[in-house]
């Protein structure tokens, strides 16, 4: 399957770095997670390791010069030293590396790997038990999630995977273009934005927005909803209103003026406020998309270590620290008012910190809709004619 949503496509802000990624190794005995056959449970050693070895996308983490101050926190603290490799670039390729040793009963030689929940890949990660469950009693700021991540549809209690960040997808506009656009409607036909109309290529995003828009659940994608969706993009590119469909490179458009309104996200934007204060971006009347990326301890990993770290991060000191540097959302309650003595100005950053309201007005589309081929081949024929 095409990997539609790339962290690359929300974090493209510099080179990648980081140095290839290895899977040597059998799994091994006295890694964090060893299958008890009697009670069919998953046992720890409760013994920190001497590395946390973790896998995730490129500029995710707070950087001071060539240093990542709140790992080296970590390490003073536990003992535990960080190999932290910036090796992630698409949840498909990924996911493709990992995939042989996982099914060999392999390492992979990572503690920690971060994937994106609106694509197919942690549903099925959980589903083939590639995936370790998280020792939560390792956990206690776990507490600190907030109410709106607690329950997915594929991880219903949080056994396997904590929230690293989140973002939105919603309709960025060009305040010097346009009055604001505030729905989909909108966007895909007002004359006066013909030809000024970006739409990602996203599957997962604009599907989503473009359901919510005609009163269907995204979250129960049918043949009728899926085809409706298709219909209205589809009589929007034809009457010229969607200049394109985007991946990445949407944001020069956008910044230079190409494109008075556009489907973007929420980072993106942020990111984008600092050079152009005319560009804004808000949640669709009808609703939004929320996706998130992920924290996975795959099979062989140090489950205590790994979660070790996970509780460190979900310190909303610490969490207020790394948002200050990558400014997507924060999943962890708290961290506001951490912000507001490190950085006033971003503790009222909604795009970091959203309101309630917002929150409420987003979903995630059907995670049955990513492996549906004919929904795939069609949506590939409509982003590329």
């Amino acid at each position: 399957m095409t990997d539609q949503l790339t962290r690359r496509q929300l974090l493209e802000r510099a080179a990648i770095g980081g140095a290839a990624i290895t899977f040597p190794g059998i799994l091994a005995a006295c890694g964090g997670g060893g299958s008890d056959a009697r009670e069919g449970t998953t046992s720890v050693e409760r013994k920190l390791a001497k590395t946390l070895r973790m896998s995730n996308w490129t500029l995710y983490i707070d950087v001071k010069g060539k240093r990542h101050p709140t790992l080296e926190q970590f390490e003073k603290k536990t003992g535990v030293h960080v190999k932290y490799t910036e090796d992630i670039d698409g949840n498909a390729s990924f996911f493709g590396k990992i995939q042989p040793q996982l099914q060999r009963g392999q390492s992979v030689d990572r503690d920690i790997i971060v994937m994106t929940d609106n694509s197919r890949y942690p549903s099925l990660l959980i589903d083939k038990g590639w995936v370790e469950k998280l020792d939560k009693s390792a956990i206690p700021n776990m507490k600190n999630l907030i109410a709106q991540q607690r329950h997915p549809a594929w991880d219903e209690d949080r056994d396997y995977s904590l929230p690293w960040q989140s973002g939105i997808t919603g309709i960025g506009y060009n305040a010097k273009l346009t009055d604001p656009v505030k729905s989909i409607d909108d966007l895909l036909t007002d004359p006066k934005l013909k030809g000024k109309v970006g739409v990602l290529d996203d599957y997962s995003g604009t599907l989503t927005l473009v359901m919510l828009a005609n009163g269907d659940d995204p979250g129960k994608v049918t043949d009728a909803s899926f085809d409706r969706a298709i219909k209205k993009l589809q009589k929007a590119s034809d009457s010229g209103q969607i200049r394109r469909f985007y991946g990445n490179s949407y944001k020069e458009d956008f910044a230079k003026g190409d494109l008075a309104a556009t489907i973007a996200w929420s980072g993106d934007v942020a990111q984008l406020q600092f050079s152009n204060k005319n560009l804004q971006w808000d949640v669709p009347t009808e609703g939004g998309e929320i996706w998130t990326d992920n924290m996975f301890i795959p099979k062989g990993g140090n489950v205590y270590t790994a979660s070790t770290f996970m509780n460190f991060v979900y310190d909303p000191k610490v969490a207020a620290q790394i948002e200050a540097y990558i400014q997507y959302i924060c999943p962890v309650d708290g961290a506001k008012a951490a912000m507001l003595k490190l950085d006033p100005s971003l503790s009222k950053n909604r795009l970091i910190f959203p309101t309630k309201q917002m929150l409420d007005n987003v979903t995630s589309l059907d995670a049955k809709a990513f492996n549906n081929e004919k929904y795939l081949t069609t949506w590939n024929n409509l982003i590329s004619a």
